[in-house]
């Protein structure tokens, strides 16, 4: 092992010292005799180096190379694998458009605060969710056909209202909803400790045809890939992984593996090989989709401040977080590291609520809404560039943002008690 060790070592040397070669040349090539006699001097390469253009050669037929690759990639993957991906090009042009261009089509209230919500896997539906325990499920198509600030005065019975369905099967607050990735059934959790999932295709539903009770408030869960399992956050410190089919619960038996504060945060990779989850303890885990032991730690992700969200990339190499610090921050898994960090929200530092960091429907985005000001921040995701504020219109504080899995639309959720819909009107741009 050490031999082998020693040869690669050996073969990096040697690269590296062809390459110092080919810069100095390429200065020297360019007129750069300064800088080329310099470099000369520090490196010191035997023999000399002429002057060459290779090196420019060379890149030049690497970057086709890289193009020729990218574009057989993007031919051959579909869109369980798209999105952001930092190995390829970080200065590739966004394909949609920027947050700050959406404008409001639809505001649908509830009786309560709003703080949850979820699009369909197709993006024909949205669930919202509210402190006064009801669910509200709006068909996208019917609030695009509204015209814009159009009252809200059609009757619902009529078939042409955008809220299809109004199910109240809880008797707190709405926590966390999510639309099940394969069948037409909507799941929900609260802090009455249940989870309930409703087939919410039959017109005649009203309650849950689905009860898993947990002992602890629900915060948040994920379904797995599969739609089979269930990784549940509470205000325990333990996460729970649920079959939906018998409601047994499975969790971890090493205590020292566990979070130290409530779960904030939880989301199955799309693979399904790992889940992650966010803690009030500050830190990020990641746990095997198999065994449930914890895989690997990000302790004081946000400096210490509790982890409001975890998001996987649509590839599953990286895990977009945000915390109490108002901090928006990209973790990639292979290294272990914070890739990029997004700042510039929160202008009074530590925010009092949660908010939750999402990407656009390409990834070309990450989107933040900003406590203090209620408006959203949001960021070229691959270069943290910060793009044009927006005022998100709501009159409390905004603690939840979803975004369309397939189009340039999202929905914000706020304590005013409205959902407001955002889209970019393609028809009038």
């Amino acid at each position: 092992m050490a031999d082998a060790e020693k040869v690669d070592l050996n073969s990096l040397v040697k690269v590296r010292e062809a390459l110092y070669r080919l810069i100095i040349s390429q200065l020297y090539y360019d007129g750069q005799q300064t800088l080329a006699s310099s470099m000369h001097q520090t490196i010191k390469p035997d023999p000399a180096c002429p002057p060459s253009d290779r090196l420019f050669r060379l890149v030049l037929l690497g970057l086709q190379k890289e193009k020729e690759a990218s574009e057989d990639r993007v031919k051959t993957e579909d869109t369980f694998t798209s999105g952001l991906d930092l190995e390829f090009e970080s200065d590739m042009p966004t394909v949609a458009p920027e947050p700050a261009a959406y404008e409001t089509c639809y505001v649908t209230s509830h009786k309560g605060a709003c703080r949850s919500g979820c699009f369909s896997p197709d993006g024909q539906l949205i669930a919202t969710g509210s402190v006064d325990a009801s669910i509200k499920i709006i068909d996208v198509d019917r609030m695009l056909a509204k015209k814009p600030h159009e009252p809200d005065m059609i009757d619902a019975s009529s078939g042409h209202h955008p809220v299809i369905k109004t199910l109240y099967d809880h008797v707190d607050e709405v926590t966390w909803l999510e639309f099940h990735p394969r069948l037409p059934l909507l799941a929900s959790g609260s802090r009455d400790t249940n989870i309930k999932i409703f087939e919410y295709s039959k017109s005649s539903v009203k309650k849950a045809t689905t009860v898993i009770s947990d002992a602890i408030p629900v915060r948040c869960f994920s379904f797995h890939p599969s739609g089979d399992y269930m990784a549940v956050g509470t205000d325990h410190t333990a996460v729970r992984v649920y079959d939906i089919a018998t409601a047994q619960c499975y969790v971890n038996p090493f205590n020292k593996e566990h979070h130290t504060n409530r779960v904030t945060s939880t989301q199955w990779s799309p693979d399904a090989r790992v889940y992650v989850t966010g803690s009030n303890d500050g830190s990020i885990k990641l746990w095997d989709g198999v065994s449930s032991r914890c895989v690997n730690t990000f302790p004081n992700a946000h400096d210490g401040a509790g982890i409001s969200s975890v998001v996987f990339s649509k590839n599953g190499k990286y895990v977009l977080s945000s915390g109490k610090d108002s901090m928006v921050k990209l973790w990639e898994l292979s290294t272990s590291r914070c890739l990029i960090a997004y700042t510039g929200a929160g202008i009074i530092g530590k925010q009092q609520h949660r908010s939750r960091a999402i990407f656009n429907h390409t990834e070309d985005f990450v989107m933040l809404p900003d406590e203090a000001t209620k408006s959203l921040c949001s960021w070229d995701a691959r270069n943290a560039s910060r793009k044009q504020l927006m005022s998100l219109c709501h009159n409390s504080p905004v603690r939840h943002i979803i975004h369309s899995p397939v189009t340039s639309a999202f929905m914000s959720c706020s304590d005013d008690f409205r959902a407001r819909f955002w889209v970019r009107r393609a028809a009038t741009h």
